[in-house]
């Protein structure tokens, strides 16, 4: 008679949590930050279809992490969750924090009773009509839920991602302060070496609070550009420096300059 094969509860969630972090970690990070007049949500993104960052509510908005599939089903729910509640009762009893407890049951639930968990990490964030009345909440592959502040990193290459971030984060900065510290820490790699994001391999929104009712927006195209300023070239000034010798500011002429020979 064989014996039945046996495994620790103890054992089948640590198996779950690994194997859910190592998913999440292979895709790329998303950042979520607080600025002056709101919330920006950025991440790198090549693809202008599959979003990682999408409205939910009126002032709530969606950032993910993960497999696509699994997080956009959330996304769904998310939105009729909203749509029918705010149906029901009042647009003003949709928040973000009613729906961050909702997406807490449903991965609770998918982790402690499917064969596997999702590999999803979500930020729900919601804009008050003040800063103090900001909300972030992060809930993870299990059901976890934690009210962050500041700013959020997620997937990918968080740690020096998110060390980048505390060290330069001020709540009180413009857009455009924030739309770059968001690429320049996401360009960051683990050794400390950077690249260049292009705008259109950034994917950006805000949930600005000055806009009425909807405070969601996309940046996209030339307003995106704009924010992130001039290309930087290698000696870290813009490419479009305009030149400073005498013969191009027109303050008159200059001798000719010899050849020199080359070897």
């Amino acid at each position: 008679m064989s014996t039945p094969f046996y495994v620790s509860p103890e054992q089948v969630m640590k198996d779950k949590s690994d194997y859910a972090r190592k998913g999440i970690a292979r895709g790329r990070s998303v950042l979520t930050l607080a600025y002056a007049d709101g919330i920006l949500f950025a991440g790198e993104n090549p693809s202008n279809a599959l979003h990682k960052i999408s409205e939910i509510y009126d002032r709530i908005a969606f950032a993910a992490v993960g497999k696509y599939n699994e997080f956009e089903n959330l996304r769904l729910a998310g939105v009729r969750y909203a749509d029918l509640r705010g149906y029901q009762y009042d647009r003003r009893d949709v928040t973000s924090r009613g729906l961050a407890n909702a997406y807490a049951q449903t991965l609770g639930t998918i982790f402690t009773e499917s064969g596997k968990p999702y590999e999803v990490e979500l930020v729900v964030a919601e804009v008050g009509q003040r800063a103090a009345d900001d909300q972030l909440y992060r809930l993870t592959y299990d059901g976890s839920v934690a009210e962050e502040h500041g700013f959020v990193v997620m997937g990918g290459n968080s740690e020096p991602i998110s060390t980048f971030v505390k060290e330069r984060h001020d709540p009180t900065a413009p857009l455009e302060v924030a739309v770059r510290l968001a690429r320049e820490a996401l360009s960051t790699a683990p050794d400390g070496s950077t690249r260049t994001i292009s705008a259109d391999d950034l994917e950006a929104a805000v949930l600005d609070r000055t806009r009425p009712r909807r405070a969601f927006q996309r940046l996209v195209g030339p307003r995106l550009e704009r924010l992130l300023g001039p290309a930087l070239d290698g000696t870290g000034t813009g490419a479009d420096t305009a030149p400073t010798d005498a013969s191009s500011a027109g303050t008159g002429t200059t001798e000719p300059t010899p050849e020199t020979p080359t070897a």
